[in-house]
């Protein structure tokens, strides 16, 4: 999405609003003489059985089984709406800390620290704003410039004091508690990449015949070398049959080729060149890795790992994966093939939460 978010002061220190959102109601504010205002209200949850059954309980997590990715989605947008209010609240705890370091309000440091060093707009960067909505009022530019000069004023010094929060953390001790949405899934040891005793362990479900999860692979021995003994990986099969006609043959060749000790090396084949995963191309590059051709083809044609590679589907569908590649890293999704960024960003959080549970244990 391209939407521009030019904040708006109203009541709270770190509050955001779409710049095309503010501008017209500030536009239909002034046509009406009249003044507008909002406000918006918190959550929260908890996690206990659900349910008895004849003694037995329910819980949570079992409803995933069966509502799947819808719950797992709704999940994630409360952890984000949680981790965003979060991020707010430390940002103002931590100038308030500042502030009376000072000797000031919260507000008088702000504006000593920030809005002082902020300039005006110039008639052009409002023009411009102004522009961007002129078909949606009848004001012309010189009835509304000083407001529209002072609501792009308000943006620039929100998002400098946003900035200047965030930079109060190497002043202050922040530990943050709030834990994202987790699956937990069963993966086999025997495709597995790393250290077994790693503490984070990445499971990905992906497509071999998915170009997405090609390019991902790179990427994911990128971070195996970076992080060593402290990341793991754990593969497991999510074909997408229906847009790959290909996907659930080159599963079941993986399995093949893991029950000849020759996994990670047809698993590196298969995505090096995902033009070859018909049943012919196959058995070419089994046996180019030193395997027995016809022994190959006859595992390949008897469909003997069919089921196994279906579990793999059926696990990650009742975890809510829905689309490949998807990363459970310690249990927290990452779908897409993301960034190492993305990657370093969880894995570091994760590695320092693992530290501040166990301080007295070492992690490798």
């Amino acid at each position: 999405m391209n939407t521009e978010n030019i904040p708006k002061f109203g009541g709270t220190m770190f509050r955001e609003e779409p710049l095309r959102t503010s501008l017209l109601a500030l536009i239909f504010c002034l046509a009406l003489v009249s003044e507008c205002s909002a406000q918006t209200k918190p959550q929260a949850q908890a996690n206990e059985p659900v349910a008895f059954v004849a003694g037995q309980a329910i819980y949570e997590q079992d409803l995933m089984s069966v509502a799947g990715a819808g719950l797992l989605d709704l999940r994630k947008q409360e952890y984000k709406l949680k981790s965003d209010a979060l991020s707010q609240l430390i940002r103002k705890r931590l100038v308030e800390v500042e502030a009376k370091k000072n000797g000031l309000s919260s507000e008088e440091l702000l504006k000593r620290e920030v809005d002082s060093k902020i300039p005006d707009p110039s008639d052009e960067e409002a023009k411009g704003y102004y522009l961007a909505v002129k078909s949606q009022t009848t004001l012309s530019f010189g009835e509304i410039k000083s407001q529209v000069k002072q609501l792009l004023k308000n943006g620039e010094v929100q998002q400098a004091r946003e900035k200047y929060a965030e930079s109060l953390r190497d002043k202050t001790e922040v530990s943050i508690l709030l834990q994202p949405p987790v699956a937990q899934v069963a993966y086999d040891p025997a495709r597995v990449k790393g250290s077994a005793d790693a503490p984070i362990t990445i499971v990905e479900f992906a497509d071999f015949q998915c170009p997405f999860c090609g390019r991902a692979q790179s990427l994911l021995n990128d971070i195996l070398a970076k992080y060593k003994d402290k990341v793991k990986l754990a593969y497991l099969d999510f074909p997408i049959s229906q847009i790959h006609p290909y996907a659930q043959t080159a599963a079941e060749a993986s399995r093949c080729a893991l029950a000849k000790g020759k996994y990670w090396e047809m698993h590196d084949a298969m995505f090096a060149d995902q033009s070859k995963l018909d049943e012919g191309a196959l058995v070419k590059t089994a046996a180019g890795m030193g395997l027995d051709q016809k022994s190959f083809e006859s595992c390949l044609k008897s469909g003997k790992y069919k089921e196994a590679v279906q579990q793999d589907l059926q696990a990650g569908s009742q975890a809510g994966v829905n689309a490949t590649p998807t990363f459970l890293i310690n249990g927290e999704f990452l779908s897409g093939a993301g960034s190492a960024a993305e990657f370093t960003r969880i894995i570091d959080r994760q590695l320092s939460a693992l530290v501040a549970k166990a301080p007295t244990q070492a992690i490798p």
